[in-house]
């Protein structure tokens, strides 16, 4: 999907596409995306600006459950359009007034660049700061998932832990998570697709069958 930026054309990376690739300085030192992703899985977000209020509970609290998302395999890293020494300054100040300290990195994106890639900047909304995106990003540098908030509200941590757990869990079972699952919930049997299928669908034990298309099961 393509949309323009300051006249440029960008193109939006929609779920299935490869994750962009990038090299940035971030508060870890600059990093070659990639690389730095390895083979786990990634949460890349972006915040509209350094010191401002929403920002800083959503970054805050990201870093005190950071630990939840490295037991899923999952590294978080953030982004804005402010310099690292702007970071920096930042995330000493929210350790001081909030008692968190980061563990993830912030990329320094002064030249758009990777925003633009991504597709963070709505002109409608702002022509000079990044929404609230999210992307999920697989092993396979796949984009799995994709969250835009507008800058006047927060993000909620526990729908990306939950989205996390209900994609790995699709991938690891060949299932498929029905609204509002949480581990430990039943899945979905993914619908037939031959009458073959039909039959063997209709042959399973231990399951529930409200319809020949809809099968619910616990793993």
């Amino acid at each position: 999907m393509s949309t323009l930026v300051n006249d440029q054309p960008v193109t939006l990376p929609r779920i299935g596409d490869k994750a962009p690739d990038f090299k940035a300085p971030t508060t870890h030192g600059e990093i070659n995306f990639s690389e730095w992703q390895g083979q786990d899985w990634v949460v890349l977000f972006s915040h509209p600006a350094d010191f401002t209020p929403v920002c800083s509970t959503e970054l805050t609290e990201f870093g005190r459950r950071s630990e939840e998302f490295k037991k899923r395999n999952t590294k978080l890293i953030g982004i804005s359009i402010d310099s690292v020494h702007s970071h920096l300054a930042w995330t000493q100040n929210l350790a001081k007034i909030l008692n968190v300290k980061l563990p993830f990195p912030l990329i320094a994106d002064l030249t758009t660049d990777v925003s633009r890639k991504y597709g963070m900047i709505h002109p409608g909304e702002s022509a000079t700061v990044t929404v609230r995106a999210l992307f999920v990003i697989d092993p396979k540098r796949t984009v799995r998932a994709i969250i835009y908030y507008p800058l006047n509200t927060g993000r909620n941590v526990d729908e990306v832990i939950r989205l996390l757990d209900a994609l790995q869990t699709a991938d690891k079972n060949g299932v498929a998570c029905p609204v509002n699952w949480k581990p430990g919930d039943k899945v979905i049997v993914p619908p037939p697709k031959t009458e073959k299928e039909v039959a063997a669908r209709n042959a399973l034990q231990g399951v529930q069958r409200l319809d020949f298309y809809l099968v619910k099961k616990s793993l």
